[in-house]
C-alpha cells in the first residue's frame, strides 16, 4: 500500500491488518504537512506483526522495484499523492512528480510483477465544475479546474492505458472530502478546528454558499475493503473491453458549508468568528456523489452523518493536542 502514513492510507492498513492481511506499506513522510502526525499513524501499527513499513519515494524507481521484487504483492492499494487543490497554485512540480512520474512507476511495477489488482485513488475534484448533479462516473470530465484534478484524470486514463495493453484489473475511487480522526491538517475542518480553540477568525470561501458530501473515514474505509476482492473483468463498454471500473465513494448526501460549521460548532461547545471571503481558484461550489454503482457492486451504504463524525474527530483532535 502506498501512502500507509497518510490519512486514508493509515486508516486502512490499520483495519486491514487487524483482519489478518498482510500488510506491506510505503510513504515518503514529505513534509506537505507536519511528518510528525504521520510518524504518529504509523507508530499505531508499526509493531503489528502484518505490518511492515518502507520510506520509500515513488520517484525512486529502484527502490520500488527491489520493494516488488521482495514482497511480490498480489493486491496494489495506490493512495499516495500530492493532495490539495490550492498547493497546486504554488508547488505544481510536486504534483507532476508524485501524481504522475510516482503513478507510472506503480503503474510499470504492476504490469512486470503481474499484480492481480490495482486499487488506486482518483477524486471527486475531476468533475470541475460540472452543473449536473449527483456526479455520476457516467459523466463527461474533461474541464477540470485545477492541476491536482487534472493529474487525478489523468491517472484514471493511465490506469486505463496499463489495463487495455497488459491485462492489469484497476479500479479507480473518487474519493468526495474524507474526513474524520488522524485527519489532514490542511483540510477545512481541521483548520477550522484549530482555528476556534485558539480563539482565531475561520476562513469562510465563496460566503458559506458552498455544498460538499462529506465522508466519514471510517465508510470510507469498508468501501475499499469491499472492492479489494471485487476484481474488475473485462467487459464492453463504449469503446473499451479492459479490466477497468471507476467507481465514486462518498457519503451521497451534501451537506451546507454554514451546516457542516455548525455542527462543528456544537461539537466544541463554541461560536466561531467568520471571515466570508471569495470562491478561490481551483475551488467548486458543490460535490455530490453517485454512489449506487459502488452500491451495487458490492453492497457500499454510508453510514457517517456528519453529526456522528464531526464529534469523534473533535474528542480526537483534543486527545491527540492535548
Amino acid at each position: 500500500m502506498t501512502g500507509a502514513a497518510g490519512f486514508i492510507g493509515f486508516h486502512l492498513s490499520q483495519s486491514l491488518v487487524h483482519q489478518g492481511t498482510q500488510v506491506i506499506g510505503i510513504d515518503n513522510l514529505n513534509s506537505y504537512y507536519d511528518p510528525q502526525l504521520k510518524r504518529d499513524r504509523l507508530a499505531q501499527i508499526q509493531d503489528h506483526q502484518n505490518f511492515t513499513f518502507a520510506a520509500i519515494d515513488l520517484c525512486d524507481r529502484t527502490e520500488l522495484n527491489t520493494l516488488f521484487n521482495t514482497y511480490q504483492p498480489e493486491t496494489v492499494i495506490h493512495l499516495a499523492a500530492q493532495a490539495g487543490v490550492r498547493y497546486s497554485l504554488e508547488n505544481p512540480y510536486s504534483y507532476v512528480d508524485s501524481n504522475l512520474v510516482g503513478f507510472v512507476n506503480i503503474l510499470e511495477c504492476c504490469r512486470y510483477y503481474e499484480v492481480q489488482h490495482l486499487v488506486y485513488a482518483s477524486s471527486s475534484s475531476v468533475y470541475g465544475a460540472n452543473r449536473k448533479i449527483p456526479f455520476s462516473t457516467d459523466d463527461p470530465v474533461d474541464h477540470p479546474v485545477s492541476l491536482y484534478a487534472a493529474t487525478k484524470k489523468a491517472n484514471e486514463l493511465m490506469a486505463h492505458t496499463y489495463s487495455h495493453l497488459y491485462g492489469i484489473p484497476t479500479t479507480g475511487l473518487r474519493f468526495f472530502t474524507v474526513y474524520g480522526t488522524w485527519g489532514r491538517p490542511d483540510m477545512a475542518y481541521f483548520l477550522f478546528t484549530k482555528a476556534m480553540l485558539e480563539g482565531q477568525p475561520i476562513k469562510v470561501f465563496n460566503h458559506g454558499k458552498m455544498r460538499r458530501d462529506f465522508t466519514y473515514i471510517d465508510d470510507v474505509v469498508d468501501g475499499i475493503v469491499r472492492l479489494i476482492d471485487h476484481i474488475p473483468q473485462p467487459h464492453d463498454e463504449g469503446n473499451s473491453n479492459a479490466p477497468y471500473v471507476v467507481y465514486n465513494i462518498g457519503n451521497n448526501k451534501p451537506v451546507e458549508l454554514l451546516r457542516f460549521i455548525n455542527v462543528l460548532e456544537d461539537a466544541l461547545g463554541l461560536t466561531a468568528q467568520k471571515e466570508f471571503l471569495p470562491m478561490q481558484p481551483g475551488d467548486v461550489v458543490e460535490t455530490y456523489a453517485d454512489t449506487q454503482p459502488l452500491t451495487d457492486a458490492v453492497g457500499f451504504q454510508a453510514k457517517t452523518p456528519i453529526e456522528v463524525g464531526l464529534p469523534k474527530f473533535v474528542d480526537w483532535y483534543r486527545q491527540y493536542h492535548g
